[in-house]
């Protein structure tokens, strides 16, 4: 994985935000900033380059960053009494690590590159310091993620009772 530091403006996240307004996958981020408030939010994250078959994230690290998804794709694996399995794929214009991010709980899930991807890391500490100086964008951002968890958890319950006898 390569870290770099942060870029301000809109012009670094035009992929990602390219990616948010396509939000073509079931648990696309529905987020609503304006232009400017995607320049302020910039100044906040950094990208981030994972190479296919690297970890984005590793299950049961405690770790507190949210990723946003611009590019490639990555798959959601849980290692539990069973062995390995693979819960979901992620496409562009979504976030991972949501749930440790808000939590402060270990990672329940191990993410890695299938496709090579271009994510955007947003810290806890800088979601802390965005909620200070920028209260509406971290609200929106908060929101927007709590979406996609509801989201997720409606496909997950779907997939639950496609399997049931």
């Amino acid at each position: 994985m390569e870290v770099h530091q942060p870029i301000h403006g809109t012009d670094a996240l035009r992929g990602l935000i390219e990616a948010v307004r396509q939000g073509g996958a079931y648990d696309a981020l529905p987020c609503t900033l304006e232009p400017a408030q995607w320049a302020a939010l910039a100044f906040y994250l950094q990208p981030l380059l994972v190479r296919t078959g690297d970890h984005a994230i590793r299950q049961g690290e405690r770790e507190r960053t949210l990723y946003f998804v611009e590019s490639g794709t990555l798959t959601v694996q849980l290692d539990d009494l069973g062995g390995r399995r693979k819960i979901a794929v992620l496409a562009p214009g979504t976030v991972v690590g949501e749930g440790a991010f808000f939590s402060g709980q270990p990672r329940s899930a191990t993410v890695v590159a299938t496709r090579e991807a271009r994510l955007w890391r947003l810290t806890y500490a800088q979601f802390q310091a965005l909620s200070r100086h920028q209260p509406p964008i971290a609200l929106d951002i908060a929101m927007a993620c709590a979406a996609v968890v509801v989201r997720r958890l409606a496909q997950a319950r779907r997939m639950t009772l496609r399997l049931a006898p």
